[in-house]
């Protein structure tokens, strides 16, 4: 165990040490105010203070982790062997930054609080983040924080051991269509057939034709596919299902029809299911229970896990809404266009209201990649080369990879040509040295 010495516990201490030492180096952590009972334990201890109290391991604090509500932060970001640190600390700090204030501002979104441009979907832009503009998104800083720390720890207590993590992923399938051509209804599938004749887009309208008489299985119907990986490997998938009313922005099958429900209940026999919350069902509470219940009722199974249309956060308020609905778990952290590490890290960590200034009982879990941010490469092999990076930052902290794919990206249909391959890159890394 690791004891920390402080002038005093806070909310925000707390939860940054503990994703710090107990989430990422798997270390419990405890705290104490008082100088006899720091001296008299005989593990692993550090002071986080202002001034050291003798020659211990000492961290000096940042007043970040001691204030409440929101203040204007004067950040300035420096290099730290291959990564970048910030809130830099004094000569006698054993580490040349507060790693600990940086981590909770990183985790908390303290940014996202800010005033910030936001784009025509309301979302949060990479472009808008430190991270982007001091060129460390690709990084999971934090993690690669945390094992400096504990190199530090090793360092000065050689007779500590410390658990073993390992490298692992958590694949995520979202389906914000079940289907290209079928189970749409008489006038949407009359209406798309007219506007294929209309635009000449001849290939697709034979494609519709054969899909609709049943000739050939529809693009977007990849589900058995995904099964059968899903039987090859131990990680269990997690689907979202788009269960929500149509509208300007989501247009799946309407949960009425039989066989959408059926799709829910074979996906749900081998993989998670969760819920992808419909863009209007972000503003609106009773929508979002309404959809949770929705989808309750056709599982069978309790709802654990959501993820937000177009990966859109209203914060704190969209984390709120879930958590009064008793979901556990979220996969909405993360950016569309680009790949990286929104809150800087790859271990999944509670999210902290900041208003409130308590730490919640909902886990976020941060994706890194998301298969739209692959499109930007226009070879297969670029893409593999991004993805190979992406997943070789998180293997060096043996963190949680998560990475995004769509249904439809196994369709192999024009610019997704190549994705299945990708997926088999993602599930056989967690077998590879």
């Amino acid at each position: 165990m690791l004891l920390v010495y402080t002038h005093k516990i806070t909310p925000r201490l707390t939860y940054a040490f503990r994703h710090i030492s107990l989430r990422v180096l798997n270390v419990p952590v405890s705290f104490t105010t008082t100088v006899e009972e720091f001296i008299a334990h005989d593990s692993m201890k550090i002071s986080y203070t202002k001034q050291p109290l003798s020659s211990e391991l000492f961290i000096r604090s940042h007043e970040l982790l001691f204030e409440q509500g929101l203040s204007d932060l004067d950040i300035h970001v420096q290099d730290w062997g291959h990564t970048k640190c910030f809130f830099s600390t004094s000569d006698k700090s054993s580490m040349p930054f507060d790693i600990f204030a940086a981590t909770f501002y990183l985790l908390s979104r303290y940014e996202e609080y800010l005033p910030h441009v936001k784009d025509e979907y309301g979302r949060f832009l990479a472009t808008e983040s430190l991270a982007f503009n001091e060129g460390f998104l690709h990084q999971p800083v934090v993690d690669i924080w945390a094992y400096k720390f504990k190199a530090i720890l090793q360092e000065q207590f050689p007779d500590f051991e410390f658990p073993i993590k390992k490298y692992n992923i958590q694949p995520v399938i979202d389906v914000p269509v079940a289907y290209y051509f079928k189970e749409k209804g008489l006038l949407r599938t009359f209406g798309g057939a007219v506007n294929d004749l209309f635009r000449l887009k001849l290939k697709q309208f034979y494609r519709r034709f054969q899909s609709l008489a049943g000739f050939k299985r529809d693009p977007y119907d990849t589900f058995k596919w995904i099964i059968t990986k899903q039987k090859q490997n131990p990680n269990k998938f997690i689907v979202f299902f788009l269960i929500g009313e149509y509208s300007t922005y989501d247009k799946n099958i309407n949960i009425n029809k039989k066989r959408f429900v059926s799709l829910i209940k074979y996906v749900a026999d081998y993989c998670k299911v969760g819920l992808k919350v419909s863009f209007l069902a972000l503003d609106d509470k009773e929508m979002l229970k309404k959809e949770k219940r929705t989808l309750e009722s056709t599982t069978n199974h309790p709802l654990e896990a959501s993820r937000h249309s177009f990966s859109k956060l209203n914060l704190p308020e969209s984390y709120r809404n879930l958590i009064e609905l008793e979901i556990k778990q979220d996969f909405t952290m993360g950016y569309i266009n680009h790949m990286g590490f929104r809150a800087g890290t790859c271990t999944p960590f509670h999210f902290y209201d900041l208003d409130y200034e308590v730490q919640t009982p909902l886990q976020i879990n941060p994706f890194h990649c998301v298969d739209y941010a692959l499109l930007k490469r226009h070879s297969l092999l670029d893409k593999k080369e991004d993805l190979l990076r992406i997943i070789r930052e998180v293997k060096n902290v043996n963190g949680t990879f998560v990475p995004i794919f769509h249904n439809y990206s196994f369709s192999d249909m024009d610019r997704w040509k190549g994705f299945r391959e990708l997926f088999r890159m993602v599930l056989e890394s967690e077998h590879e040295d």
